[in-house]
């Protein structure tokens, strides 16, 4: 995580910067807009924090001009609410009161990456996968992770990188589905001075970023077919031309690629090209569900217990066998990425001495096939928690009963789509594009500025 902080933060900089790299940040400053539009020009950054006091519609409007693709995070004294609101309408995906809170700041960070870097496993399959991960990892060839979402395919990326001979150098990860496809080309390539409307300086790109190092093209099914010609291109003949420029560059890049789509079937629809498909693909690793991996879930499921209990600053609980026998019988179709939200909502409901199935708040799916005899078990006639849950969601659609988890998450955090999006395990986009389609439907939303106010 690449954190560039940009003005003063009424002198809150060396204590922000203290906890950001207390996380895992490398942290840059710069002291106002423009040189921290220099920064994000040639070294790039992964999350900008700002000082409300600096022009942040200015940084928007450049960032968008250029073609630049990074959440803000504006900051500012805790009792501003006007500034607060003022930074959320210029663009900022988030307001962060000073003097800074490091719980905050490490749900904003982790919500950025999205992910853990950590590898936890206990079961055998993911141990296969890992031990081909590391055997390939020395070398240069390219890499094509494949899995259902939420399985971990950029923590299996970071493994490969830690292991190859490239570790000492930077990994980079760009996601293809995040990034609309009129910025995409820039974001991977860069640009030339004057190469576009706004472009008043030349950008290099994640390539030239990861010069040296490795570079995640994450979801790569979602790139266009026209870019992916390019691409091929860069991979063929380790040179890339930045948008509007005439003159080659130079690159050496370890490529990894990740797919939650078969990209055999994308090459037969025509979605994807046959050749770009056979360069990325020279070793596959496919992670297997977590259905696929029992043995996995409660060892996932205690290291994100200790993990949130740190987090939130709670106290350590284990897992009770009811508790246990509930998660080992849900069929998982968000994968880790579910397990994760559902152990950090259980966390937060817990209460007494372990984490109890009425702590467990599961999306509704059906069992693995594994363990169906286990939730035959539970008859409609079955009463406790889990059949009181069962109850309330049965008869309802999956839509409305997503919707209200969002909602109510949202009400948890007190408005913050940061927090927010972290518990529910999506990204901020998705969750705003689902807060707009509410509000559009009638529903009621607290507003972005509403609800930072009543946080304040």
């Amino acid at each position: 995580m690449r954190l560039l902080i940009i003005g003063s933060l009424e002198g809150q900089i060396g204590a922000a910067s203290q906890i950001a790299m207390a996380r895992g940040a490398k942290v840059t400053h710069a002291g106002d807009v423009i040189s921290g539009l220099d920064v994000l020009r040639g070294a790039g950054a992964d999350l900008v924090m700002v000082d409300v006091r600096c022009d942040i519609k200015q940084l928007i409007d450049s960032l968008a001009s250029e073609r630049i693709s990074i959440p803000v995070v504006a900051c500012g004294i805790a009792n501003d609410a006007t500034a607060a609101v003022r930074a959320i309408k210029a663009g900022a995906k988030e307001y962060i009161p000073l003097p800074p809170d490091a719980e905050l700041i490490a749900a904003v960070l982790q919500a950025v990456t999205e992910e853990s870097h950590q590898l936890v496993f206990r079961d055998p399959r993911m141990g296969q996968v890992l031990r081909l991960a590391e055997q390939v990892a020395p070398s240069d060839a390219s890499i094509l992770i494949t899995g259902e979402s939420g399985t971990g395919k950029e923590i299996m990326a970071r493994f490969v990188h830690r292991k190859s001979r490239r570790s000492k150098e930077r990994f980079v990860a760009v996601n293809c589905a995040a990034i609309p496809e009129n910025l995409l080309e820039s974001e991977l390539f860069g640009h030339e001075k004057g190469a576009f409307t706004g472009a008043v300086a030349r950008r290099i790109g994640k390539f030239e970023e990861a010069n040296g190092g490795t570079l995640l093209l994450d979801e790569i099914s979602e790139m266009d077919p026209r870019l992916q010609a390019k691409l091929l291109r860069v991979i063929q003949e380790k040179e890339l031309d930045r948008v509007g420029g005439n003159q080659p560059v130079k690159v050496d890049v370890r490529l990894i690629a990740t797919s939650n789509r078969n990209l055999e079937e994308e090459v037969r629809k025509g979605t994807f090209r046959e050749d770009l498909y056979f360069r990325l693909n020279v070793m596959n690793l496919e992670i297997p569900p977590l259905r696929e991996r029992p043995l996995d879930i409660i060892a996932l499921a205690d290291h994100f217990a200790r993990k949130f209990a740190d987090m939130n600053d709670l106290p350590q609980r284990s897992l009770s066998e009811e508790a246990r026998a509930l998660l080992r019988r849900h069929g998982w179709r968000g994968n880790v990425r579910e397990l994760e939200n559902t152990l950090h909502r259980a966390v937060l409901l817990a209460s007494g001495d372990q984490i109890g199935p009425e702590a467990i708040m599961l999306t509704g799916s059906q069992p693995t096939a594994a363990s169906a005899p286990a939730a035959q078990a539970a008859s409609p006639a079955a009463t406790g928690p889990e059949a009181d849950m069962r109850a309330r969601l049965v008869g309802r659609t999956v839509a409305d009963v997503e919707r209200d988890l969002i909602i109510d998450t949202l009400h948890h955090t007190l408005g913050n789509r940061t927090h927010a999006a972290n518990i529910l395990g999506i990204s901020i986009r998705t969750l705003r594009n689902k807060l707009k389609q509410y509000m559009q439907e009638g529903f009621d939303v607290p507003h972005p500025g509403e609800a930072d106010r009543a946080a304040l």
